[in-house]
């Protein structure tokens, strides 16, 4: 049985499904209030001859598609494990993301494009009291949606509602902006709208890069949260018989949706039946505290009752730390019968070299130890940094 299943049942389930829910009802919200500001924006910015305006309203229908998708991405991705995809749907929601920053992207372009025009070929705008009151209404509108969104989405951890909010912000800024361009010119006459137009658009452009950045790095597998890798590392160590948690791989398959393995340091007098029982009682702590399903536990055994080891392990560490790029040391373990020492060296990525590290801490080893055998592995850190 799974770790998920005989833990939480159907609540995890329900977990999932409450998750779905408030990004489906928050997406919802968004398309009524985009639909509704697009048609207003859309009606003055045709009455008053505002190009600013247009591409305002157009940039809400844009934004109202991509609440749409949102709905469309969360359902797909809340569709349980098959045999195809043992993992989930989870992804779905970064491809999600990705196509929202894409119309986003696409929409910026096209205001480019109409603005460019405008400037080549200008055309006198005709504000009345009635549009520049609801321009003002549609900033606060945008404003409280902004927040909203991407307060929600921010709980729920969902990129596609956080990108969706950070552009909602983005719009009221557009907004006001417009709306400073019209009393500019009902003051002094100076008709900026092709200008803020072409502003507007190339902040839309740079909006739509950062997040698609933003979903691809995603999709490509970030390295995990540090607080959250240090936690997991921290509930490992609250076993007895536990002395240390290293090597820990976590494997995004959605927001809040990982699987992932750890090494585990214990006595070597350990046996078997009593591994068994750590392990099982150690999976089940972590899915629980912080919902991640640990697909493998690794053991290295460490010396307890050798007095000699333990002096060498301390005199080994002085050799391996004596350089500057190493980061951790784990996994040391002595067999005086068979003359073999191993141990595992963790080198940073600031290293001219990893390589040359390795060789050089090896060498060093086998100089002040030529007796033993050694079995030294260069360890990565995919975790901490």
């Amino acid at each position: 049985m799974e770790i998920k299943e005989m833990v939480t049942g159907s609540d995890g389930e329900a977990l999932t499904f409450d998750r779905d829910k408030k990004i489906i009802k928050t997406s919802i919200v968004g398309i009524v209030a985009n639909v509704l500001l697009a048609a207003f924006k859309a009606v003055i910015g045709l009455l008053s001859n505002s190009i600013a305006v247009v591409l305002d309203a157009v940039n809400n229908i844009s934004d109202a598609a991509s609440s749409v998708i949102t709905i469309i991405g969360t359902k797909l991705a809340g569709k349980p494990a098959d045999k195809k995809h043992p993992f989930g749907h989870g992804r779905i929601e970064y491809l999600t993301a990705m196509i929202i920053s894409v119309i986003v992207l696409y929409a910026g372009v096209t205001s480019l494009v109409e603005s460019v025009k405008k400037i080549i070929t200008p055309e006198t705008p005709d504000y009345s009291a009635t549009s520049l009151v609801i321009i003002g209404v549609a900033v606060l509108v945008k404003i409280v949606l902004g927040r909203y969104v991407k307060g929600v989405g921010k709980k729920v951890n969902s990129s596609s509602l956080i990108n969706s909010g950070e552009d909602a912000t983005l719009d009221a800024v557009i907004s006001a902006s417009t709306l400073i361009a019209a009393v500019i010119y009902l003051i002094t006459g100076v008709s900026l709208e092709a200008w803020l137009g072409a502003i507007i658009s190339a902040v839309i452009i740079k909006s739509g890069i950062d997040m698609l950045r933003g979903a691809i790095s995603s999709i490509l597998g970030e390295r995990v949260d540090v607080e959250l890798a240090r936690d997991i590392k921290k509930t490992v160590c609250s076993f007895e018989g536990v002395y240390g948690a290293y090597d820990l791989i976590l494997n995004n398959y959605g927001p809040d949706t990982f699987n992932g393995s750890v090494h585990i340091e214990v006595p070597d007098t350990f046996s078997a039946s009593q591994l068994d029982e750590l392990l099982r009682a150690i999976s089940v702590k972590v899915y629980m505290k912080h919902n991640v399903i640990l697909t493998a536990i690794g053991v290295y055994s460490i010396n307890t009752k050798d007095e000699n080891a333990i002096r060498i392990k301390k005199e080994v560490r002085d050799i391996v730390f004596s350089n500057e790029y190493v980061m951790q040391m784990h996994g040391f373990y002595i067999n005086e019968e068979k003359k073999t020492m191993r141990l595992d060296v963790v080198v940073s990525f600031d290293a001219p070299d990893r390589k040359a590290v390795y060789d050089e801490i090896t060498a060093s080893l086998k100089k002040q130890y030529p007796e033993y055998t050694f079995q030294v592995a260069l360890d990565t850190d995919f975790s901490e940094s």
